[in-house]
């Protein structure tokens, strides 16, 4: 339904013997022209409401349930502006868990990077940090006392193992936005609008360009 919606583009395909012979009218879906959703329209809880995805759950299914049709899943995509659904969909647990088992020898030991633990001195949890940071002694002034602190690095960051990153980051795709049923249609209909093309010089139905 999605592809459906989307409208087309002619060009010209040279054959090898080109100029020689005419070349052939082509026609393709125009997968170039891409709709976004403004950042800012997430804000707006009467629009969309937040959702975690399942383990397990796909689009299609999650479409089938949020508005009653699979082949809507292209709305829940979008309206998250995901481009590469194998990517930017989470993985299930069960994917996570051969994709380390394959790529890694010991996922769940190797490290995979350093971070600080909490808010310390000038360092902000989460910042990126290295091995050397982790392993060393650091000095910090310390405004009560008017006096320097020596500090393992070991009690400021924290070694972050692949299996706990991939973990992580595939959780962090699980936080979509869903759009509220009541405004479905209505963004349905605006999508069908933004992919009629206006007049131009290239224009040859509201459905059809040529390109240059």
């Amino acid at each position: 339904m999605y592809f459906k919606s989307l409208p087309d583009i002619q060009y010209d395909q040279k054959p090898i013997s080109y100029p020689y012979s005419e070349s052939d009218k082509v026609i393709a879906k125009n997968l170039f022209k891409r709709y976004k959703i403004n950042d800012a329209m997430f804000s707006y809880g009467v629009y969309f409401k937040k959702y975690a995805i399942e383990d397990g759950e796909r689009p299609d299914t999650l479409a089938k349930r949020a508005y009653g049709d699979p082949f809507y899943d292209w709305v829940i995509l979008i309206t998250n502006n995901m481009v590469n659904a194998q990517y930017d969909w989470p993985m299930t647990n069960y994917e996570i868990y051969k994709t380390l088992e394959n790529e890694y020898d010991d996922p769940y030991t190797e490290i995979h990077h350093y971070e600080i633990l909490e808010d310390f001195d000038r360092y902000k949890k989460g910042t990126l940090t290295d091995k050397t940071f982790y392993d060393g002694t650091h000095k910090f002034y310390n405004k009560d006392t008017g006096t320097y602190i020596n500090k393992a690095g070991n009690t400021i960051a924290t070694a972050i193992p692949v299996a706990e990153h991939f973990t992580r980051e595939n959780e962090k795709k699980r936080e979509i936005y869903l759009l509220k049923p009541k405004y479905f249609r209505q963004f349905v209909t605006d999508f069908k609008k933004q992919n009629i093309y206006k007049k131009s010089s290239n224009y040859i139905s509201s459905k059809l360009k040529k390109t240059n």
